[in-house]
């Protein structure tokens, strides 16, 4: 058995909601055993949730919409050029002794991620992106950020994830990671329901205000 945090697009004022779910996992690094453990997963949140619809935002999700929207996967166009969102994430890492690297936008994906020197310069200070520096409070905004500013590109995509309210990443565990594309996707999809998405991606300022009721106010601040 196994626990994930699953994210619930909301219309209550907090953008999104987080619930736990256990369910029967199945080991293996095989893309069959990671869509049996989303199988299994899926079915536990219907037996909740009947008339939601389900979306698992990974590499290994049976449905392409949910591969398309894999950070791995997905792109920003910034300038004519086009970078993925993983690349962008990873080489924005201002740490104590080191980064930001910038060449890592050019690499893959995966080896961007795994670049030995995002565990050997230090601690983690912040994000420096497009000459800003990002503050490491709340947790997970410059990620959201770029995530939902790529899906905003991709239009012709939109209506097709209105139809869903509920999100999952089998492969996020938040005792390891703080960031997850489910997360970011299930805010997108409030504010974009809301008809408040052009206010919120205006500007990073504006954008903070979705963290403003979860975290202490002393924490708010772009530098």
């Amino acid at each position: 058995m196994a626990k994930r945090q699953v994210f619930i697009q909301s219309s209550e004022g907090d953008f999104f909601k987080e619930e736990i779910f256990e369910f029967k996992f199945y080991t293996g690094f095989a893309i069959s055993q990671k869509q049996k453990s989303i199988s299994e997963l899926h079915s536990v949140i219907k037996d909740k949730y009947p008339d939601m619809e389900i979306l698992e935002v990974s590499s290994k999700s049976n449905n392409s919409l949910g591969r398309e929207l894999s950070a791995f996967n997905l792109q920003y166009e910034d300038n004519g050029k086009r970078f993925f969102i993983e690349n962008i994430f990873q080489s924005s890492k201002k740490f104590s002794q080191g980064g930001p690297y910038k060449d890592l936008l050019y690499e893959t994906p995966i080896k961007a991620k795994k670049d030995e020197r995002l565990k050997s310069s230090g601690k983690l200070e912040a994000f420096i992106y497009k000459d800003k520096t990002w503050p490491l409070e709340p947790k997970t905004f410059f990620y959201d950020w770029i995530y939902i500013n790529a899906l905003y590109q991709k239009k012709d995509i939109h209506s097709k994830l209105l139809k869903y309210s509920i999100f999952t990443d089998i492969e996020f565990n938040s005792e390891k990671s703080i960031n997850c594309q489910a997360r970011s996707l299930a805010i997108f999809v409030s504010i974009y329901k809301n008809n408040t998405l052009g206010y919120y991606l205006k500007s990073p300022d504006n954008f903070l205000e979705i963290y403003s009721s979860r975290i202490e106010p002393t924490q708010l601040g772009f530098l």
